[in-house]
């Protein structure tokens, strides 16, 4: 029962891979898809960013000037809609969007992308507004299961942080690279947060492991000052 939280001494790592929409389009993005595919084992949970549909929320919020909590609501379905691309790309993914799926899913060893929008919605305790976005909902996530390891994939550069071990995440938010919500979700919990650039797959070419995210990954300091 790979994803069983009655079982946490004995069962392999949990693994939650946040693939930003930014991939959408880009030829990295099947190369994750595969990986997970080759890899997942159905410990590894996808988990998707807005892409173009979250920008259409945003242009929708513009012309109707309907509040943030609804333009939230609409945000995780854009996720959603984001999961369900990714799903179609590859016919060995599976979706699932409640803990007893996940939990289905990894029993089958699958690879798995999470729908977010059912859980998150149901828990009020999120904020409902743009300062949240998939960054806070993989920390969410990740919480949520217990996951040993975070893995945020994004596609802006990350040389200019790479002289340094572990990066303080408020030089992360201050560079636009982490919404700056972030940091409320992932202080004070015991799983490593990672960021990888979109061509960084290949550090998982053997397998999902921290050893390898340890050569190229920026591994997250969450004390802040």
């Amino acid at each position: 029962m790979p994803l069983s939280l009655t079982n946490l001494q004995t069962r392999p790592p949990i693994w939650v891979i946040k693939i930003g929409g930014s991939l959408l389009g880009a030829p990295e993005l099947m190369k994750w898809l595969e990986l997970v595919v080759k890899h997942s084992d159905g410990q590894v949970i996808i988990v998707p960013g807005g892409a173009i549909f979250a920008d259409a929320v945003r242009e929708a919020q513009r012309l109707t000037q309907v509040d943030d909590k609804l333009a939230h609501h609409l945000a995780l379905l854009a996720m959603d809609q984001y999961g369900l691309l990714m799903a179609g790309m590859h016919k060995h993914l599976v979706t699932a969007s409640s803990e007893l799926e996940i939990a289905e899913r990894g029993w089958q060893h699958r690879g798995i992308i999470w729908l977010p929008s059912k859980m998150a919605l149901a828990d009020e305790t999120i904020p409902q507004n743009w300062q949240v976005t998939s960054d806070s909902i993989s920390a969410w996530l990740a919480n949520k299961l217990k996951a040993e390891h975070l893995v945020i994939v994004k596609s802006k550069p990350l040389e200019i942080y790479k002289k340094n071990a572990e990066i303080l995440i408020e030089n992360l938010i201050e560079g636009e690279l982490l919404d700056g919500q972030i940091v409320d979700f992932v202080t004070g919990q015991t799983y490593q947060t990672w960021i990888v650039n979109k061509q960084d797959y290949g550090l998982f070419n053997q397998g999902f492991s921290a050893a390898q995210l340890q050569k190229n990954a920026l591994l997250l300091n969450i004390k802040t000052h």
